[in-house]
């Protein structure tokens, strides 16, 4: 079997990643993106393909599944070599200062690496009520894909956060009565989001615990415990979202063959985005430098960052395109 050699192999399928391949291929490298996932799109495809992003500039408001659209769409402009389903196993830095690409199902070689992993394999915090394994899947959830498969239903939705009230924004406009219920009277939300959630037709309560939940045919009862209080209160929904977050894992990096400095479990780069190991490059939610901002639109900026720096070593004499307007592209 032939082992193919890139310029650039980029690690993570998710808008970062996506991104970073894009920008590759505006440069001429030769290069290839491996996702783990059947699809491009990371978090942003598998967990909100639905939920409203409003930190991309320019697109206000775009879902999930739109933004990764997109940007699918921007890789037919200049394609590299595409693997999905692939797992990197391993990454070897070798004598020569190249890198060893291993997956389950082929070796390749590569002169530099972008690690666009993101904070890894993510699971759901789970609701830790008796009965809740058994309503998974069902009538209770911890992702919406399709908001229409909630039409004309009371839900309620679990947790104070951004992402909540957004999946409770975002299901107003379909769901028969919508339901917030947090342990707080606060919510951890942007200003302008809250502002928009109590301007809405979402019924907030607050401040409440769930302790408890009964089934009686297709609806749910939640039993209720208000915070610092003996008063208790039960709602009964049709179907139950949970969003207390989730736990992230990269595990998979400790197995490679690679030093990475890190700090809280994120990767340590500097400002091009190299990491320890040179020639090794990350981006996205997965890295820490000072005044790191983890957004996707932060993300879209050390991507060109670290391409730009990246091409430079591997061609110091190649003159690189820095603007748009001078990279001669026509749309096909």
């Amino acid at each position: 079997m032939t082992e193919e050699s890139y310029d650039v192999t980029i690690i993570g399928g998710g808008p970062a990643g996506m991104f970073a391949a894009f920008y590759c291929g505006l440069h001429e490298l030769h290069a290839q993106l491996i996702e783990s996932l059947p699809q491009l799109g990371g978090q942003a495809a598998a967990l909100y393909p639905e939920k409203q992003i409003w930190d991309v500039a320019g697109l206000a408001g775009v879902t999930g599944q739109e933004l990764v659209d997109r940007l699918k769409d921007q890789l037919t402009v200049a394609p590299i070599d595409q693997f999905l389903n692939e797992t990197v196993d391993d990454v070897v830095k070798e004598d020569d200062g190249t890198f060893t690409i291993k997956t389950a199902q082929r070796i390749s070689h590569s002169k530099a690496v972008i690690i666009a992993l993101g904070n890894g394999a993510f699971t759901p915090r789970r609701l830790a009520l008796d009965g809740a394994d058994q309503l998974e899947g069902r009538q209770l959830h911890y992702f919406v894909s399709h908001k229409d498969d909630f039409a004309g239903q009371r839900v309620a939705v679990l947790g104070g956060g951004d992402s909540a009230i957004d999946l409770a924004l975002m299901l107003e406009p379909v769901a028969k009565d919508v339901y917030l219920i947090h342990r707080r009277n606060q919510f951890r939300g942007l200003e302008h989001t809250v502002s928009k959630l109590k301007q809405s037709t979402v019924h907030l309560v607050t401040p409440y615990l769930p302790k408890s939940l009964a089934t009686a045919g297709d609806a749910v009862t939640i039993g209720l415990k208000k915070m610092r209080s003996d008063e208790e209160d039960q709602l009964t929904v049709d179907q139950l979202v949970v969003n207390y977050g989730f736990t992230a894992n990269n595990a998979a990096l400790t197995k490679w063959s690679l030093d990475l400095a890190s700090e809280r479990h994120l990767l340590k780069v500097d400002s091009s985005m190299q990491t320890s190991v040179p020639g090794v490059y990350a981006i996205g939610d997965g890295v820490t430098y000072p005044g790191k901002t983890a957004l996707i639109a932060t993300a879209f900026g050390e991507a060109p960052t670290a391409v730009t720096a990246l091409a430079k070593q591997l061609y110091p004499d190649k003159r690189l395109a820095v603007h748009s307007s001078s990279m001669n592209i026509k749309r096909k």
